[in-house]
């Protein structure tokens, strides 16, 4: 049954209004808010989650039962949507349960990378490719709204693994997997010349780079051949060129 909200002090309003702003508030109420009619087709396929669905007057969508299903006027939602031209459909949905922590070989992790639409895109591409990827400390919510839209449902059909860098190391290091980071540096070592099939490989911070605790902890250091006067590669394109070898 269809509810109908004109009020824009109504609860659930404000509660989307604080999932969108604040990574504290999806934790704490274990929520997540994503926008646009075309995610929303993707959470029907492939969120177990799907928690309220909110659509203005017009918009259709099948929603499957049990879902909480919301009408609000083109106003009140462009008062709670994040995007400039609101699409007339936002929802929420429930974080996954959080699963143990498994080393692959082929694995990417991810070391503070913080720009949403980065994280975004190298979750959609992971998906494409099968590449598991795990978050490492300092790299943004993959449950931010901007994180969910740049990875166009991916985040929805795969399990985003987060770690901390001594987690993530001891499982790779039991599991006999080596690996190997990203840098600049003379002791890197083309990625054309090493099998990435058997490692897991670091991608820095698009501002940084590797953390020097994981760069003296790596067990190789791999470089992505470039023309001379490039210095270095967007995060995200980094990341694709690395899962691409990994693939070969």
């Amino acid at each position: 049954m269809e509810e109908y909200i004109t009020s824009r002090r109504n609860p659930l309003l404000q509660q989307v209004r604080k999932l969108i702003s604040s990574r504290r508030e999806r934790e704490r109420t274990g929520l997540f808010v994503a926008d646009g009619t075309k995610l929303l087709q993707e959470a029907v396929k492939y969120c177990t989650g799907l928690h309220t669905v909110i659509l203005t007057e017009g918009v259709e969508a099948r929603i499957p039962e049990g879902v909480r299903l919301v009408r609000v006027p083109e106003a009140v939602m462009a008062s709670i949507s994040p995007m400039e031209s609101p699409q007339g459909a936002l929802f929420l949905c429930r974080l996954p349960e959080k699963s143990e922590l498994e080393a692959k070989p082929g694995m990417l992790l991810l070391d503070g990378i913080q720009d949403p639409g980065n994280i975004g895109t190298i979750l959609r591409t992971a998906d494409a490719l099968q590449i598991p990827v795990v978050l490492l400390e300092g790299c943004a919510d993959p449950y931010s709204h901007k994180v969910v839209r740049a990875s166009m449902g991916a985040v929805f059909r795969t399990n985003v693994l987060q770690s901390t860098w001594a987690e993530i190391s001891g499982v790779c290091r039991d599991a006999g997997i080596p690996i190997a980071v990203t840098a600049l540096s003379d002791r890197a070592r083309d990625i054309r010349t090493a099998d990435l099939t058997r490692m897991a490989v670091v991608i820095g911070s698009e501002g940084q780079g590797v953390r020097q605790q994981i760069l003296d902890a790596a067990d190789a250091q791999l470089i992505i051949p470039m023309n001379p006067r490039c210095e270095s590669l967007n995060a995200a394109i980094a990341a694709a060129i690395v899962m691409w070898q990994m693939k070969q």
